[in-house]
């Protein structure tokens, strides 16, 4: 036995030492002067009575109501884009279920000035109903409205005719380009599909990436059977294009040591505040978890096709490449008090998440599927706030990988009770106190703040230790830290 135990401690020694060994060759994370995030493992090397904590955003109520006659039950795959002080909104209009990419479909535009009031204005550009008085920018340009999917070009290169592009279509034509000036008037980039390798039966979405330095797109795809096939689970793949007409073979997404899920719409994009990051607010769908019963469905006029499943909103992150961090597998955004959110392809997120004060993120989520009372909801979290570092009443601590930062001062985001603190050291390479950033010289940070300048002995100049291999300590005491960041 004696033995056994001998071999197996040279065994966990040697596998310590490569893993050792291997984070040396891999290096410093570099940092640089990038806003980070509590939502993956990228800056955590150990933690010791604390633990990462997903927040649950708060319902803020509905903003905007599918009450249009070319809107209705089955309006969504939403996306809300800021472009300047405005915001504006797209989604799919359409009233009654039909084969996907019909000519019903149209695409259906809304407009903010502070994410909370919406307007429909009458844009004159299609005859729907008999009218020209609506709100649709896309009509009569099926398949691609099923799903039009558009962002704001972040391109340096991209031109001011084309500073709005967008993917739509389905399976059996492939995605098809748009391109815009204002967001309102579009027009294909040519008549054939520009990527084709995928099933799309889902909201497609691309950007451009600020990080890669080329646009990406994550779209549906299924777990087995090749990027063409319905078999097994629901799931993204990725593809990238230098000039958005050119796409490389797709690669498929996985999600570390996970279960697989249904995973309906992926919308991923880089949080504005730290585009590195990008963050994945999506619909995971449970087929066959039925809620309703037959005479609830019919007391909520639901159609009888969809009240047998239900779904909700889950968080993921990349940071580009082929992989999500799952390191939160619970929901996001429950479905709210009420059997009309308990049906089928309900509790749908909008695309993208949107500045709505000083200190408040809002993220939107489509609910009351399949019913007439559908609608868009929104809900609101504190910025940076989707994920924290987090300790109770005893004081935790959590310590960074070793980073190599740029800047001159530390900024924090965190709240504390009126008990509680944060502290911060700093580490050399071996994690060792670097003298005059010490526990000691940290006093104590008390509040609740989206920006908090750290200081040490009452100085805030950290430019002495740039560029040099460090780590971090956090000391957190009934705290929350949110995110941190080195100002130039």
């Amino acid at each position: 036995m004696t033995v056994r135990k001998n071999i197996l401690l040279c065994f966990l020694c040697i596998c310590l030492a490569r893993t050792q060994l291997f984070a040396q060759a891999a290096g410093p994370l570099q940092l640089g002067s990038n806003r980070e995030l509590f939502v993956d493992q990228y800056l955590i090397e150990r933690l010791n009575n604390a633990s990462q904590e997903l927040h649950s955003p708060e319902n803020k109520g509905t903003v905007l109501k599918f009450d249009n006659p070319w809107e209705g039950n089955f309006s969504g795959y939403s996306t809300i884009i800021k472009d300047g002080t405005q915001l504006k909104l797209f989604y799919r209009g359409i009233r009654n279920a039909g084969k996907d990419g019909n000519e019903d479909e149209v695409t259906c535009y809304a407009e903010s000035s502070d994410g909370i009031n919406w307007t429909k204005p009458n844009l004159g550009i299609y005859t729907i109903e008999g009218t020209t008085n609506n709100n649709v920018i896309l009509a009569h340009a099926a398949p691609a409205t099923h799903n039009f999917s558009p962002f704001l070009d972040k391109n340096p290169n991209a031109k001011a005719s084309e500073r709005f592009k967008a993917l739509g279509g389905t399976d059996k034509t492939g995605l098809f380009g748009f391109v815009s000036a204002d967001g309102i008037h579009w027009q294909k980039i040519q008549d054939s599909a520009v990527f084709k390798t995928g099933v799309f039966d889902s909201q497609n979405v691309s950007f451009w990436s600020e990080s890669e330095q080329q646009y990406v797109c994550y779209f549906r795809t299924w777990s087995d059977g090749g990027f063409t096939q319905y078999k097994g689970f629901r799931s993204v793949s990725r593809t990238t294009s230098k000039d958005f007409i050119h796409w490389t073979a797709p690669v498929k997404m996985t999600f570390g040591n996970t279960p697989l899920e249904h995973l309906y719409t992926n919308q991923t994009s880089p949080y504005f505040r730290a585009p590195q990051i990008y963050l994945s607010i999506c619909a995971r769908f449970m087929p066959n978890r039925q809620v309703l019963t037959e005479e609830q469905a019919k007391t909520l006029n639901v159609n009888p096709n969809y009240f047998k499943d239900c779904s909700d909103a889950v968080f993921m992150s990349t940071r580009g490449g082929s992989v999500y961090d799952r390191t939160f597998m619970q929901s996001f955004i429950r479905p709210e008090i009420g059997l009309e959110n308990w049906v089928s392809r309900s509790n749908y997120p909008v695309l993208n998440v949107v500045q709505t004060s000083p200190t408040e993120l809002s993220v939107y989520v489509n609910e009351s599927y399949a019913q007439p009372t559908a609608h868009i909801k929104r809900y609101s979290l504190r910025v940076d706030g989707f994920a924290s570092l987090r300790a109770g009443f005893q004081e935790g601590e959590a310590i960074t990988k070793t980073l190599i930062f740029r800047g001159k001062e530390l900024e924090i985001n965190y709240a504390t009770s009126a008990a509680g603190y944060v502290r911060v050291e700093i580490l050399d390479a071996k994690g060792r106190p670097i003298p005059g950033f010490s526990f000691n010289d940290c006093p104590e940070i008390i509040g609740n703040e989206i920006k908090r300048i750290v200081s040490w002995n009452e100085k805030t100049e950290v430019s002495a230790l740039e560029g040099k291999p460090v780590k971090l300590k956090f000391y957190l005491k009934d705290a929350d830290l949110y995110s941190l960041k080195f100002n130039p």
